[in-house]
């Protein structure tokens, strides 16, 4: 089969598509056609190993996992013995971070993992980008426990987390302040935010109003930073580690201390999220942003996108071509 494989770490150019073996399957696994994968932020941090410390997972010297890819939406090709969840034939979409492999054309994934049933009526390109910015995006939702009336702000509402974090909170019934540039104001009102600050144009964290959380969805602001514009007893989240890692710490300090506190949250990765974002994407109630769209052989164009930062929502990397 085609797969985007790397065997060294490095920037994009270290991806190339090769012929590679095929996956086998176990008794309780499903191989899967792949037609649709997107390329992430998470695809690229595990391909150049950085921060450092990621080889740590990932192999110290060379990655263990030549073929990338965590997203991933196609047809139950096979199922082993003991699998009666799916059958052959099945529209599937799922999340594989960990033991990757989706940037080929099938893959091995065990039955009660976090896999799921396509809602009628969705392609493979629009499932695919439905898990990865999505389930870390319920993660922030959950962890902050928000409630119908609460007032968030994200920043970074056009990424793939957090334009699903507005979309996700809308649901829930939270008032959305939104912060991106200038060019996706439109775009994020769109996803349900009621109100969007222009990044370019006002400084967000001099914003006049209080919220009961603050999502940082790209990992570009501090707790200290926005402290300021949280309630007496908000929460701040955040998608990176921070500078000196500091959202390491913080997460375990500020919960000492009555007031405003610092929450990281872990994602979980089972079936029932992937059944619970399926769900969403079936009511219309979540629909992935997608910026663009490129076939498997122009893999590595998609990560030098990806890595401008200028990405709107997901890259789709289509492995089977659309009818």
């Amino acid at each position: 089969m085609k797969a985007a494989v790397h065997d060294r770490y490095g920037p994009p150019a270290v991806v190339r598509v090769a012929e590679v073996e095929k996956p086998s399957i176990g008794d309780r696994d499903l191989l899967v056609k792949v037609h649709a994968t997107t390329v992430n932020r998470t695809d690229c941090a595990y391909r150049a190993a950085s921060p450092f410390f990621m080889r740590l997972l990932t192999g110290l010297s060379r990655p263990r996992r030549t073929v990338l890819g965590t997203e991933y939406a196609g047809v139950v090709e096979a199922v082993g013995a003991g699998v009666s969840s799916f059958a052959v034939g099945d529209r599937v979409f799922g999340y594989n971070e960990g033991a990757f492999g989706t940037h080929a054309e099938y893959l091995a994934v065990p039955h009660d993992g976090p896999v799921a049933t396509i809602p009628t009526g969705l392609t493979f390109e629009e499932a695919a980008p439905g898990t990865e910015g999505a389930h870390y995006a319920l993660a922030f939702v959950r962890k902050a426990g928000i409630r119908s009336g609460q007032d968030v702000l994200v920043y970074g509402a056009t990424g793939a987390i957090g334009s699903a974090a507005v979309q996700l909170l809308k649901q829930r019934g939270a008032t959305v302040t939104a912060v991106c540039d200038t060019a996706h104001l439109e775009l994020v009102k769109g996803l349900g935010a009621e109100r969007v600050v222009d990044r370019t144009a006002q400084d967000f964290t001099r914003d006049e109003q209080r919220y009961d959380a603050v999502f940082d969805a790209v990992g570009k602001s501090t707790f200290g930073r926005c402290r300021r514009l949280l309630k007496p007893h908000g929460t701040y989240l955040f998608s990176e580690l921070g500078p000196w890692c500091q959202n390491v710490l913080l997460p375990l300090v500020t919960p000492l201390f009555r007031g405003r506190k610092v929450r990281f949250p872990v994602p979980k990765q089972d079936q029932e999220i992937v059944r619970h974002l399926g769900d969403l994407l079936a009511s219309g109630e979540f629909r992935p942003v997608v910026d663009r769209r490129y076939p498997l052989e122009r893999i590595v164009d998609a990560y030098e996108f990806v890595e401008t930062g200028r990405k709107v929502g997901n890259v789709v990397i289509a492995v089977v071509p659309p009818d």
